[in-house]
């Protein structure tokens, strides 16, 4: 579906009290992308530390304000409705793009047709390799992401694809929703983000969405975003939020009625 006053890109960024991560994230998306043309669409959860008052420095960013914290996936389609991209980045706002990403990912998807979603190579701020494209998860695999022992993190190895090769392009189950960008056709297949999932795993269900409408989920490492990790449930079993991650988890296995066999769920190929 074409799109009036389209651009090339719409970047859409759920922000809940991230202040000066959202500024640095801003900054970088400005000073490190040339040549294409885009937009950015801040959806602000009801902050709370000034981030409104940040986001009066960049006028050209559309800002819409919300009264309540309404979630992850909630936001981010408050901000796919308004925009006019011919793609879609989903990106957090604990990123920073590193010079060219942008362009890369768009040039990506531009001669990749069959590729629905695509995420690029995520890195620490020290540069090390983050591991965040993956296999489908199982119940079991979630236990074990909340063992802090080595045994459990070998056995996660085969999920995390932690022995694939990470410098060369190639389909995966799912990319993390840190970053995702989105073709538009496909967007208009397969529809919005599953609202039902206040925070995670909302990005594993879209890939899930998109393979099962033939569409390709790709890795792309010729594209690096630096990824200031907020897990903001690790280590806080009785907050909140990880009550709401727990509920979005059960919601999604029993959505895709599956515990421990992935099969199911194998990618269909255009």
């Amino acid at each position: 579906m074409s799109v009036k006053g389209a651009k090339d890109l719409s970047v859409v960024i759920a922000t809940w009290n991230a202040r000066g991560l959202l500024e640095n994230c801003l900054c970088s998306i400005y000073q490190s992308t040339s040549g294409v043309e885009f937009e950015i669409i801040v959806v602000d959860n009801a902050s709370t530390d000034g981030t409104l008052n940040m986001l009066a420095a960049f006028p050209e960013v559309k800002v819409i304000e919300n009264q309540t914290n309404r979630g992850v996936a909630p936001a981010r389609n408050q901000g796919i409705e308004i925009a006019k991209g011919r793609y879609i980045l989903l990106l957090d706002a604990d990123t920073m793009v590193t010079p060219g990403a942008i362009e890369a990912l768009v040039e990506f998807m531009d001669n990749s047709h069959k590729v629905g979603l695509a995420g690029p190579k995520l890195i620490s701020p020290e540069g090390e390799l983050q591991l965040t494209c993956r296999h489908f998860p199982t119940v079991f695999s979630k236990i074990l992401r909340r063992i802090p022992l080595s045994f459990a993190q070998d056995l996660l190895r085969r999920e995390l694809l932690a022995d694939w090769d990470h410098d060369s392009v190639g389909e995966v189950d799912y990319v993390i929703g840190a970053c995702q960008i989105i073709r538009r056709e496909a967007l208009d297949e397969v529809g919005l983000l599953d609202d039902k999932i206040f925070y995670g795993p909302e990005d594993i269900d879209y890939c899930i969405r998109m393979w099962r409408k033939g569409w390709a989920v790709c890795y792309n490492p010729f594209a690096a975003v630096v990824h200031f990790e907020q897990r903001v449930t690790k280590g806080k079993l009785f907050s909140k939020l990880t009550w709401l991650h727990l509920r979005g988890l059960i919601y999604y296995f029993i959505k895709y009625g599956y515990l421990f066999d992935t099969s199911r769920l194998k990618p269909l190929r255009r």
